[in-house]
């Protein structure tokens, strides 16, 4: 079983065993049907990835990473809200008339503020201090822009990271107002530990930990079933990730620059409702 598999599976275990039921709530999401999607929670857990030792992907499902990474590019390369741009359909639900998920996620990272040294954008920002200022304290980005969040279509989940070199190691922290378990965690898991990747290659430094903190960590009431089910499952080893080394410049990865050798997982033979 994967380290990430472990910490799934004690995340899952706490939030069945020991969470708090918004049923007879009133909640936001809700099914196709019109029913009312609730879920059981748990507040504030912290989970740490050890980066350097293994690459946090799961095995008790098949996470889709390619398509993960192509989201994570979409969003912190070409900083973009039009679907369009991007290869798979996980935005759709939310598209807007004009194509876009409105002033959100990617559209947020490209808008370019003024500093002392020039202007730069939320990545290119993050890219010169770590590698003009590594020591830096105030190394981090943000997708919570209050004056826009009624123009976004869907307000950020993974709103927020945090990074902090020590040692010649980049470490991050995941802010995530809200995570969907079944659908979503190992998902953020995987696109952001690419990321550390990427930025440490590209700066010069090794990777570190990946901490995710999410606020409100949930199983949607239809997921549950699929859930235990999952838990069940003794897992695999984790793969063998590796970044092509060649790749100096943050903007020229691509989906191909990662490769995931060895990858096992089991077979999901649920079909996943969507709260929306």
């Amino acid at each position: 079983m994967s380290k990430a598999d472990e910490i799934y599976r004690a995340t899952c275990l706490d939030i069945l065993q020991n969470g708090f039921s918004d049923e007879g709530m009133q909640v936001r999401p809700h099914w196709a049907d019109g029913t009312s999607a609730h879920t059981i929670k748990k507040f504030g857990v912290v989970n740490r990835y050890d980066l350097s030792q293994e690459f946090p992907i799961m095995t008790l499902r098949r996470t889709y990473w390619k398509s993960a990474v192509d989201e994570l590019l979409w969003i912190w390369q070409k900083k973009s809200n039009r679907v369009a741009d991007l290869s798979s359909h996980v935005w759709d639900e939310w598209a807007g008339p004009d194509g876009t998920i409105g002033k959100a996620y990617g559209y947020q990272l490209g808008i370019r503020h003024h500093y002392p040294e020039g202007d730069f954008d939320q990545v290119d920002r993050v890219l010169y201090d770590l590698k003009h200022n590594p020591g830096s304290r105030r190394i981090l980005t943000s997708l919570y822009n209050f004056d826009d969040l009624h123009e976004m279509n869907l307000y950020p989940c993974a709103y927020s990271m945090t990074f902090v070199v020590t040692g010649g190691r980049l470490n991050a922290i995941l802010n995530q107002r809200s995570q969907d378990m079944l659908t979503a965690n190992n998902w953020n898991v995987v696109q952001y530990a690419v990321l550390t990747y990427m930025l440490a290659q590209v700066s010069g430094l090794e990777v570190g930990e990946l901490v995710h903190v999410i606020a409100d960590c949930h199983i949607y009431d239809r997921h549950i079933p699929a859930v235990k089910a999952m838990l069940e499952q003794p897992g695999f080893d984790a793969p063998t990730f590796s970044i092509d080394r060649s790749v100096t410049d943050f903007y020229r990865f691509t989906t191909d620059s990662f490769r995931m050798e060895n990858y096992r997982y089991h077979p999901f033979p649920f079909e996943i409702p969507i709260a929306v």
